[in-house]
């Protein structure tokens, strides 16, 4: 391979400048020329594509977000819209293509190689969601910056003596919600994988409550439903003050910490690697601290799963 191009799609998350950063050194070292495609597919589409130098990715590690921006584009869904895109690399001389997003993002890609033009997914996402990798790039930074919020509510929750519910992100999967929970000693935690546990946050929080307690904190993922309604919910079972916190997208800002600096460097500078040995259609990803790579197709048809035994933990912890 002679040129390749580099492209983030999906929601941001901190650490895809880091990853972007990777690809484009990685490229380079290896004597390739790299080309960055900006706006996601609909820029691929629209040939919204520049060839990026060692310095055009200096002082991005630390940054959250994405250089190359982010956009949603249901036309690149399209067979039509896939032909435009292949098109424009053609025009370009590019040979592959990495692709840095979640499951949408895989898709595009898996299209892109089925159309014969090889492509690398690297896994970026605060949501944790994606099979084939123990961690996806923005995950840890997210944690922190939810763990972060809940300790500083858990202040004013002790001086008003007052339960809280604290509804963070995660799409359908619980993994930001249970992680963050165990970390911060939440004393319930409410997943998508359980849905049938509101009866027992109650039994939970006036069993605390007769010993004693006066504030407690429950964290619930937006996948199981909204925080405003399960605070209501939990008031009227309990009559005990209750007041919802929304983190909303203060998740997905920020810097990436170091674990996501480094896991997206390792992630950016195989899937080049990748690449470079004739590899596509697969994506990269981290089990047992190992860098693997899987066939996109084979990770889009498995569904993502929480750990149980942790949620078991947190159960125990939370007595």
């Amino acid at each position: 391979m002679k040129k390749i191009g580099v492209l983030t799609s999906g929601g941001d998350a901190p650490g895809m400048n880091a990853a972007v950063r990777a690809v484009v050194r990685k490229g380079i070292y290896h004597g390739m020329e790299v080309y960055g495609v900006k706006n996601g597919f609909q820029g691929l589409m629209d040939g919204n594509i520049e060839e990026m130098e060692v310095g055009s990715v200096g002082d991005i590690i630390q940054r959250g977000g994405t250089i190359l921006f982010s956009a949603r584009c249901d036309e690149f869904e399209t067979s039509a819209g896939q032909e435009k895109a292949v098109a424009q690399l053609r025009k370009y001389d590019i040979d592959g293509l990495v692709i840095i997003g979640g499951d949408g993002s895989f898709r595009g890609a898996q299209s892109l190689t089925n159309k014969g033009f090889p492509c690398i997914g690297i896994p970026a996402t605060i949501d944790n969601d994606i099979t084939g990798t123990d961690f996806t790039i923005g995950f840890d930074t997210a944690l922190n910056t939810i763990i972060e919020s809940i300790d500083k509510i858990r202040d004013t929750a002790t001086s008003h003596e007052r339960t809280y519910v604290i509804e963070v992100m995660g799409r359908d999967a619980g993994d930001l919600a249970l992680w963050s929970g165990l970390a911060a000693g939440a004393e319930s935690i409410l997943i998508p994988e359980r849905k049938d546990d509101f009866d027992d946050v109650i039994v939970r929080l006036k069993r605390g409550h007769d010993r004693g307690k006066k504030h407690s904190i429950i964290i619930l993922a937006e996948g199981v439903g909204s925080g405003i309604d399960y605070g209501k919910k939990i008031q009227d079972a309990t009559n005990y003050e209750t007041r919802v916190t929304v983190l909303g997208h203060i998740q997905r800002g920020g810097s990436p910490t170091a674990t996501d600096r480094v896991l997206a460097g390792r992630l950016g500078g195989k899937a080049v690697d990748l690449l470079v040995s004739g590899v596509e259609g697969c994506m990269v990803g981290l089990e047992k601290n190992e860098l693997v790579h899987h066939h996109i197709s084979d990770i889009l048809a498995q569904k993502h799963t929480v750990n149980m035994d942790m949620y078991k933990l947190s159960k125990e912890l939370s007595i």
